[in-house]
């Protein structure tokens, strides 16, 4: 019996900016329908490796193989509308409504959605179908990041990457639309890769954790794994941060009259 391929496939990935080596050697396989967060300090190299998917950047060494195929030898338009990316600062384009918003991805190659395509994917959001018509503008900050989910899901992708998509956001804001993700990763049946800072955010949305320092992935551990101590110094430096928090909260409820 053979087994299949995995959807996502990081062999030997090197990315070098001149005398800087941003992604040092990393390989990783992501199964089907995994939640992966990807989570390391500012300057680890997580967002330059989750780009190397969509080829914003192309490896100086190695391959990304994305359902068995090297990514770079795909057409970019096919690609993208395969692999939806939902990116920090949303970059909505300012002038455009929503809708079209929405909609430049199947633009892109060849294919117009019908408003009851848009309507349908603003509801998937949670988000009144008649903001088909506003500008970026008129909305929120938590508004203007589901847009962009929508946005990426508007081509119906199998792989959903996500470069700190709620970094801007306001806590009670970012912690519903983080739920949001999660449950239209089940619904949909999507594969997704998140990157965050946030290792909380890490713990209580993936099913799988990798934690990247200075280039390297130096942890792949569960949630759970993580909580019990597992994925060495690195990665409980980060798990510290909520332990910590969770904690003082507690004492702080405790000392409540």
């Amino acid at each position: 019996m053979t087994t299949a391929p995995p959807l996502l496939q990081f062999d030997g990935v090197i990315c070098r900016f001149g005398e800087v080596t941003a992604v040092g050697g990393v390989n990783c396989s992501i199964a089907a329908g995994s939640f992966v967060a990807l989570v390391g300090a500012s300057g680890s190299g997580k967002s330059t490796l989750l780009k190397t998917v969509n080829t914003l950047v192309e490896p100086t060494e190695g391959r990304v193989l994305f359902a068995g195929e090297d990514v770079a030898s795909l057409k970019p338009a096919r690609l993208r509308r395969r692999v939806g990316y939902v990116f920090q600062g949303v970059g909505l384009f300012p002038h455009f409504p929503v809708a079209e918003n929405i909609a430049i991805g199947p633009r892109l190659a060849g294919e117009k959605l019908p408003p009851e395509r848009i309507a349908e994917l603003l509801a998937l959001v949670e988000l009144d179908p008649a903001m088909a018509t506003r500008k970026p503008d008129e909305l929120s900050g938590g508004q203007r990041q589901r847009v962009g989910v929508a946005r990426a899901l508007a081509g119906e992708p199998e792989l959903l990457i996500m470069d700190e998509p709620f970094g801007a956001l306001d806590p009670v804001t970012r912690a519903a639309l983080g739920n949001k993700v999660r449950e239209l990763h089940e619904r949909l049946g999507l594969t997704t890769v998140m990157v965050t800072h946030d290792m909380a955010e890490a713990l209580l949305l993936a099913d799988r954790v990798l934690v990247m320092d200075a280039g390297a992935l130096v942890a792949d551990a569960t949630p759970r794994e993580l909580l019990a101590g597992a994925g060495g110094a690195e990665a409980q430096a980060l798990v510290a941060v909520p332990r910590e928090q969770a904690v003082r909260l507690a004492a702080m409820e405790a000392q409540r009259p």
